[in-house]
C-alpha cells in the first residue's frame, strides 16, 4: 500500500479535530452537526417529531436511538416556514444563530469589541457547549443557560451574589420547546431550598438543606450511585449531581407536567426509566395538606395527616388541621419531637445558635411554633460562609411563626427532626411523636407488673418455704 503523503496525512487530523467545533472559518449549515470527541453527543438543527414548520438548533445524545434532546437555544424563536438557517461564530467571539433572510434568531452576549483570533465553539462530552480562547479561557457555555434539563458536573445555583437565579424551565408540550409555565431552581427567599413553579406560584418544594450530601442509589444489572450535593463557589450556593464511573447516560428533567425526574438509559429496554419523581405522592404538591397538615408517606397509601396535638378543621385537608389545645403566652409549653420531617416553608433563619440557643430563640417568641437545629460543620464548604458579623456560620437554625405549611414524613428515614410547640396538657394518643422524656416512675411500675405476673406464671417457691 502506498502511503498517504504527510501534508494529507495532516490534513486528516485538522478535519477529524474540527467535528467537534466551530470557527469562524466554519459554520454549521442546514444538514450538518457537530458532535463530541467521544461521540456521545450531537448539536445540529432539529425539527419536533410533529412540526414540520419550525426548527431548532440543540444538542442531543448522539448514540442512544431515541432522539433526546438536552439543550435548545432558541426555544422561543424558532426558524420558521422550513426556511434553512444557519450557526456561525462572529468576528467578536459570539455564536450567532440566522435564518436564510440574515435575520439574527439568538445570539450569545460576550461584549468582545475585537476579533480574537483561534477562538472556537467547542461540543463537549459532558454535554457542554463552550466557546474558549485560544488562552484556554471559556467565555461563554451553554451549562450555564440550560432548558428542561441538568446533566452530571452541571451546576444549579441556588444562591448568587447578583440575585439572578438560572432556573430550568420545562417544554411547553412534548414536541414543542418553547418555554412553559413550570420552572424549577433556588428559591429567591431563601438560598437553603429547590422550588418548581407554576408560573409564580410553587408547585414542589424540597425540604431545607440541612448540611448533609443527598445520595441515591439505583439498582440494575451494573448499579450506580448518584450524589447529589451542594458546594460553595466564592460565597455562592450551587447543586450538582455526579455519577460513577461506567455508569449509563444519566439526567435529571423537569417535564411539561411540571414533573422533575432523575432519569437512566436503559439499554436493554431502549428506553429512559425514571427512579427518582418529584412529587410523588399527590400530597407532596406544595401546601397539599394546609396548614398544620402533612403528607404522610410513611403509610402504604400517603395521605394527609394532621401534626401530634391537632385534628382536621373541616371534612377535608382543604383548611388544613387546628390546635387541640390553643397555646397560651406566658405559660410553659411541651416541645414535642416529630421525626424523619420535611421542614416545611417560610422559615425564618436565625444563624450562630447553638442548639440550646435555638430552642430559647422559639420558647421566648409566643408566636414561634417550631424549629429545627443542624449543624454545618460536616456538611460542605457551606459551613465556612461568612455572615454579617464576618464570623463563620456552622449552624441552621430554623424558627416557624404561625402556621406551618407544606410539611411532609418521608417513608424512607430521610428528613430530620421537628420541634413543635404544643399546650403542656395536650395528649394526643394517636400520635406519632416521640416524647423525649419517658416518665421514670411509670416505666417501673410497668417493669414490676410484668416481673410479678412472670413470677406467678414460673411458680417460683420463695426461699425458706418447704
Amino acid at each position: 500500500m502506498t502511503p498517504l503523503p504527510v501534508f494529507v496525512l495532516l490534513s486528516l487530523v485538522c478535519l477529524c479535530k474540527s467535528d467537534d467545533r466551530l470557527t469562524p472559518e466554519k459554520s454549521l449549515n442546514a444538514g450538518d452537526k457537530l458532535v463530541s470527541s467521544g461521540g456521545i453527543f450531537a448539536l445540529g438543527f432539529f425539527t419536533p417529531a410533529n412540526s414540520t414548520a419550525d426548527t431548532y438548533i440543540g444538542i442531543w445524545y448522539n448514540k442512544i436511538p431515541e432522539r433526546t434532546y438536552v439543550w435548545v437555544a432558541n426555544r422561543d424563536k424558532p426558524i420558521k416556514n422550513g426556511s434553512p438557517g444557519k450557526l456561525a461564530m462572529s468576528s467578536n467571539s459570539d455564536l450567532v444563530l440566522s435564518d436564510s433572510q440574515g435575520r439574527t434568531l439568538w445570539t450569545t452576549t460576550n461584549n468582545f469589541t475585537s476579533a480574537t483570533t483561534g477562538t472556537a465553539a467547542i461540543l463537549f462530552d459532558s454535554g457542554n457547549l463552550v466557546i474558549r480562547l485560544p488562552n484556554g479561557t471559556d467565555i461563554w457555555q451553554s451549562f450555564h443557560y440550560p432548558t428542561d434539563t441538568a446533566l452530571p458536573d452541571m451546576v444549579l445555583p441556588l444562591s448568587t451574589n447578583d440575585g439572578i437565579l438560572m432556573r430550568l424551565i420545562a417544554w411547553r408540550a412534548p414536541d414543542d420547546p418553547a418555554s412553559s409555565d413550570y420552572s424549577m431552581g433556588g428559591d429567591s427567599s431563601s438560598d437553603l431550598q429547590v422550588v418548581i413553579w407554576n408560573g409564580t406560584r410553587p408547585y414542589w418544594r424540597r425540604s431545607a438543606w440541612d448540611g448533609s450530601l443527598v445520595s441515591a442509589l439505583y439498582q440494575s444489572n451494573t448499579g450506580f450511585i448518584v450524589t447529589e450535593t451542594i458546594v460553595d463557589r466564592g460565597g455562592e450556593l450551587y447543586m450538582t449531581f455526579t455519577v460513577s464511573e461506567g455508569s449509563p447516560s444519566m439526567r435529571m428533567t423537569l417535564d411539561y407536567k411540571g414533573t422533575s425526574k432523575f432519569l437512566v438509559w436503559n439499554s436493554n429496554s431502549s428506553s429512559w426509566e425514571a427512579f427518582i419523581e418529584q412529587p410523588s405522592p399527590i400530597c407532596e404538591r406544595y401546601a397539599y395538606c394546609g396548614p398544620f397538615g402533612y403528607c404522610d408517606a410513611a403509610e402504604t397509601v400517603p395521605k394527609c395527616n394532621c401534626l401530634s396535638g391537632f385534628e382536621p378543621d373541616g371534612v377535608n385537608f382543604s383548611r388544613g388541621c387546628r390546635r387541640k389545645e390553643d397555646l397560651k403566652c406566658g405559660i410553659d409549653n411541651n416541645f414535642s419531637t416529630l421525626r424523619g420531617m420535611k421542614t416545611p416553608d417560610k422559615f425564618l433563619y436565625v444563624r450562630n445558635r447553638s442548639f440550646d440557643q435555638c430552642t430559647e430563640e422559639c420558647r421566648r417568641n409566643c408566636s414561634c411554633s417550631a424549629y429545627a437545629y443542624a449543624n454545618l460543620r460536616n456538611g460542605s464548604a457551606y459551613a465556612n460562609l461568612k455572615n454579617g458579623s464576618g464570623a463563620a456560620d456552622q449552624s441552621r437554625c430554623l424558627i416557624w411563626l404561625g402556621g406551618l405549611v407544606d410539611t411532609g414524613e418521608f417513608r424512607d428515614g430521610g428528613g430530620e427532626n421537628l420541634y413543635l410547640r404544643l399546650a403542656s396538657s395536650t395528649v394526643d394518643k394517636e400520635s406519632k411523636v416521640l416524647k423525649i422524656i419517658l416518665p421514670i416512675v411509670a416505666s417501673l411500675l410497668i417493669l414490676a407488673s410484668i416481673c410479678l405476673v412472670w413470677i406467678c406464671k414460673s411458680r417460683v417457691i420463695p426461699v425458706g418455704v418447704r
